[in-house]
């Protein structure tokens, strides 16, 4: 008589190589729950659960989203990815809630989209172009600096700068400890005390381009993000929403590494 089978663990964690396995978290990302980081804090909370038990680390593995749920519901199966693009106006912050009451663009965003996610944050003064999308993986590939998606803004500065100093960042810059990478700065025109800089980089840090242009004795009166890889902001009009179509995001996303 053979021995006994033993019974299969209730969190099964083969290896992230197996044929369609993938860590609990990036299936949940994909699948327009929340970002990696959000499913973690939401693991963490006992929120997320296989099988009825709640899940104990993001790094389990799984070949699919059978017998999880989310606060008791169960996980519907990943749509196609979806990209929007949307107008982001001055004075709203690039989150969900705000402790303090202020306004989001979640507050403002049309009804009727899909579940979505940020790609990248735009602060608080900052306006123009922001990606949003219901696939956590695309997300995170747009925001790695490692990916290298070219963002482009335009700055309104007090100050004086020629373009020679501009053309000096192409080599990076390091400023208090941090280092930034190569941006392609041009002096687009100078109104009265005022210069228009458009500045192109692959980093995206936090206030990158407010922490550069500061350090070369500029003052940031208005930054609008232009552009985001291949996607423009354009004339979409302020607090306005479009879609990307399908195959523009299906040609972009061959060009990622």
């Amino acid at each position: 008589m053979p021995p006994p089978r033993r019974p299969y663990p209730a969190q099964p964690r083969r290896s992230a190589t197996d044929s369609g396995d993938q860590r609990i978290a990036k299936l949940l990302a994909r699948a327009g729950i929340a970002s990696r980081r959000e499913v973690e804090r939401m693991i963490a909370d006992g929120r997320i659960a296989l099988d009825g038990k709640p899940v104990e680390t993001p790094a389990t593995i799984l070949p699919s989203l059978n017998g999880v749920t989310v606060d008791g519901k169960p996980v519907a199966p990943a749509e196609p990815t979806r990209l929007f693009r949307y107008h982001k106006a001055a004075g709203l912050l690039t989150t969900e809630r705000d402790p303090k009451g202020r306004p989001t663009i979640y507050s403002r965003l049309p009804a009727g989209l899909p579940r979505i996610m940020p790609v990248g944050r735009l602060d608080l003064s900052t306006e123009g172009l922001l990606l949003l999308t219901t696939d956590g993986g695309l997300k995170r590939q747009l925001e790695l600096p490692a990916t290298g998606v070219e963002r482009t803004y335009r700055a309104r500065a007090y100050g004086q700068i020629s373009q020679a100093a501009l053309e000096e960042l192409i080599e990076g810059v390091t400023i208090d400890g941090v280092r930034y990478g190569s941006i392609d700065a041009n002096l687009e025109r100078r109104t009265g005390a005022n210069v228009w800089i458009e500045l192109k980089l692959r980093e995206g840090k936090n206030r990158e381009v407010r922490r550069v242009l500061e350090h070369l004795g500029l003052k940031v009166s208005r930054l609008i993000r232009t552009a985001y890889g291949p996607f423009p902001l354009a004339d979409l009009p302020i607090g306005a929403v479009d879609e990307v179509r399908p195959h523009d995001l299906a040609v972009f996303r061959k060009t990622l590494r």
